[in-house]
């Protein structure tokens, strides 16, 4: 089994992540969908070999990749921040995106939303946000033997 822990959206809002250190360094995999891609990198400092990075629509550093796909326990996971795909007025863009990859499971961020959908055979996993504005939340993904198990944790206010 394979375990991720996906955030997005932390808008330098570091106080966040450092909350979730436990969850860092007990998971096989972090992923930060971007916005800002400075905190991918300040986490990737503390988790080098584990961590990926997304550069989103406000990361002028550019310390991730665009797009990115990745194959855990027989599953094929397409990442990106979800702007290039129009995703706060449709999905549909980004399952197809997806699909054409050969990607059971698409992660995004940029709505600062948490959701799980399924379109087209398709599963579109928002983790929601880590800012300082509203509540805020992650991903925890457990990927075993080509099944895919998703939780969207919300945190607790401070």
């Amino acid at each position: 089994m394979k375990s991720f822990i996906i955030v997005s959206d932390s808008h330098r809002n570091r106080a966040a992540l450092n909350r979730l250190d436990a969850v860092f360094a007990e998971c096989d995999c972090i992923i930060h969908l971007g916005d800002m891609s400075s905190d991918g990198g300040y986490v990737r400092e503390k988790y080098p070999e584990k961590t990926i990075v997304i550069n989103g629509n406000c990361d002028f550093d550019k310390l991730g990749d665009n797009e990115r796909v990745i194959e855990a326990e027989g599953v094929k996971i397409f990442m990106c921040h979800g702007h290039m795909y129009s995703v706060k007025q449709t999905l549909t863009r980004l399952a197809e995106r997806a699909k054409e990859l050969g990607c059971g499971i698409a992660l995004y961020g940029h709505t600062h939303e948490a959701r799980v959908d399924d379109i087209d055979g398709v599963k579109l996993i928002n983790p929601g946000n880590l800012s300082r504005y509203g509540s805020n939340s992650y991903c925890y993904l457990a990927v075993h033997n080509g099944t895919a198990v998703e939780k969207i944790v919300e945190l607790p206010p401070i």
